[in-house]
């Protein structure tokens, strides 16, 4: 499937955001751990939190999709599955990393593998974590990366973690903790990336019943004696989707109406609107969503988005319309994403006439005569949804392979469409 876009100017949009992955992936996974069943409503059905989903049915849980809802009959901790069991979890980096820490519970032997692109991402710092915990967890392949197979006990205890590579490594020890034989104390050897996800966790951890005490990111202590219970959860607006929205009123001048967002939410990635409003836009929050405008012209800033990863392509495709330039930092784990998402920033860009300096941290963008171009966003969704904004920016932008949008935004082309964008 490819897609071409023209070019908007003035525009005048409202788009509903879809379901948040984070929420709906720790959901699946806390209660699938549950006891009881639980209702989860308004939750993301994409090709990456399907996976979660029947990982959890192989591991014996009951997940039924419905419309508008997932009924989950969680299993108490204890799986329902025989040994041997292989999970192939296809591109899901989010699964792959929270079910490491789950699969630990099942008592028998489980295969984790996937995509020969996950077989390149790291993993080194979960197994080793795990493995001091109880696991016997082996690497099949290429060290530290999956496959793994997993055997072994999750006793608990005292646990370290560097959490410079991944907040997903932190995030899964903390959702299995409350199933650990002994009471969880991690400490967070490094600052983690991406740390707004881990107040993501514990909200959801605390919100299904289990008993979290917290020093910032640096350590969590998770008791054992308070599991979770099914329950009914309705899941909230995703900021990462809704930021390709807010994009366009900033790359294309206009307003841009995002409902469907809770403005209290944890988040990290309102920050963009932060971004936005620092490079000249107007922000307006409502009880129930985000209105955007931009009427002058964009400045380009220096910011820092290491809690804030996934719109990083989206804020950086927005830094290519501004008229100064503009920095950003606190990025290396985009190397380790479904792609290299720096080296697709700067490939991006450059083929749209941009200038574009990397480094393994930071990226530089230099605004000037943009111009249309073909991108193959090389089956990574963020690099297709970012591209979109661009396209509309500037006009004649082909994206090949559109269709990879499903793994986290099913909806996301024909919300454009609705609006008549494409």
């Amino acid at each position: 499937m490819e897609v071409t876009l023209a070019r908007k100017t003035g525009v005048d949009l409202q788009f509903e955001a879809p379901a948040s992955k984070s929420y709906t992936h720790r959901a699946l996974i806390a209660a699938g751990l549950a006891e009881g069943t639980s209702h989860i409503t308004r939750p993301l059905d994409a090709d990456d939190t399907r996976i979660t989903a029947a990982a959890l049915g192989e591991l014996g849980v009951p997940v039924e999709f419905r419309e508008g809802s997932i009924t989950v009959t969680g299993s108490g901790g204890k799986f329902r599955c025989s040994g041997g069991l292989t999970l192939d979890l296809g591109n899901s980096g989010t699964t792959m990393r929270l079910m490491a820490s789950i699969a630990l519970l099942a008592g028998v032997p489980v295969i984790l593998t996937g995509t020969k692109r996950m077989q390149e991402r790291p993993i080194g710092p979960l197994v080793a974590a795990l493995n001091s915990a109880g696991g016997r967890i082996e690497y099949i392949g290429r060290a530290g990366c999956p496959p793994v197979r997993i055997s072994g006990r999750f006793q608990g205890g005292k646990l370290a973690i560097p959490g410079d590579v991944s907040s997903q490594f932190i995030s899964s020890i903390l959702l299995a903790a409350p199933y650990a034989e002994w009471e969880v104390d991690l400490t967070v050897s490094t600052p983690p990336a991406s740390r707004s996800y881990l107040d993501l966790t514990v909200d959801i951890m605390e919100t299904f019943g289990a008993g979290v005490e917290r020093e910032g990111y640096g350590r969590f202590r998770v008791r054992n004696d308070l599991l979770y219970t099914g329950r009914e959860y309705r899941v909230e607006g995703d900021y990462s989707s809704a930021s390709y929205f807010f994009a366009i009123a900033a790359a294309s001048g206009g307003t841009v109406t995002v409902g469907n967002l809770n403005p209290g939410s944890v988040q990290g990635d309102m920050r963009f609107l932060s971004a936005l409003e620092q490079m000249g836009c107007e922000v307006t929050y409502g009880k129930t969503g985000v209105t955007v405008t931009r009427e002058g012209d964009l400045k380009g800033i220096t910011i820092d988005m290491s809690t804030s990863p996934d719109t990083v392509q989206t804020l950086a495709m927005v830094a290519a319309t501004a008229k100064t330039p503009t920095w950003i930092r606190g990025i290396s784990h985009l190397r380790f994403k479904e792609s290299d998402r720096i080296a697709a920033i700067e490939t991006t860009l450059t083929q749209a006439g941009c200038r574009v300096e990397s480094g393994d941290n930071y990226l530089r963008i230099f605004p000037g005569p943009l111009h249309g171009c073909v991108i193959d966003p090389e089956d990574d969704h963020r690099t297709a949804m970012s591209a979109a904004v661009l396209g509309l920016a500037v006009g004649d932008v082909t994206i090949k392979n559109a269709e990879c949008v499903a793994k986290s935004y099913p909806g996301f082309w024909d919300a454009l469409k609705t609006e008549g964008l494409v």
